[in-house]
């Protein structure tokens, strides 16, 4: 994949974060890419799946090719909608990323066994923290292959 999908659309994102400071880096970020992306943005687990499911105020929305998600959120964890994507045959073929702020290996064992794709500790120094979004970016839309995407 290039620098959009194969039916010339940007690349949809869907960024699951509860913290507006990091919504903000990963926003400005992910604008600065090479790669036209749409990204959309949720603060908590229990939103995220409503907007996977396209129910309540979400029911315009279009499915991600990613999902970037927290760990630590309100309402329902991260650990916990990652169980639910990777268990439904609908979503468990979207990439998940965990970006969390976390390092301890009890969260990263327990993000692996539900079958997050990468995680990746969130960098507290800004620079490095663009740098990470940016190599996200890079990794799942210019080297890797993914499966030809749903609209």
């Amino acid at each position: 994949m290039n620098s959009e999908t194969e039916t010339g659309r940007p690349i949809r994102i869907l960024l699951v974060e509860d913290n507006p400071g990091d919504v903000i880096l990963t926003r400005e970020a992910l604008c600065s890419c090479k790669i036209r992306n749409s990204i959309r943005t949720v603060c908590d687990g229990e939103k995220a799946l409503a907007y996977l499911h396209r129910q309540g105020e979400y029911l315009d929305a279009t499915r991600p090719d990613l999902i970037l998600l927290d760990l630590h959120l309100p309402r329902m964890s991260g650990t916990e909608l990652l169980a639910i994507i990777k268990a439904d045959p609908e979503l468990m073929g979207i990439p998940v990323v965990i970006l969390s702020s976390s390092s301890a290996e009890e969260d990263i064992a327990r993000a692996y066994a539900r079958h997050a794709n990468c995680f990746i500790s969130k960098p507290l120094d800004l620079d490095q923290f663009v740098k990470v979004v940016r190599a996200i970016e890079d990794f799942w839309f210019t080297v890797v292959t993914l499966p030809q995407r749903r609209p």
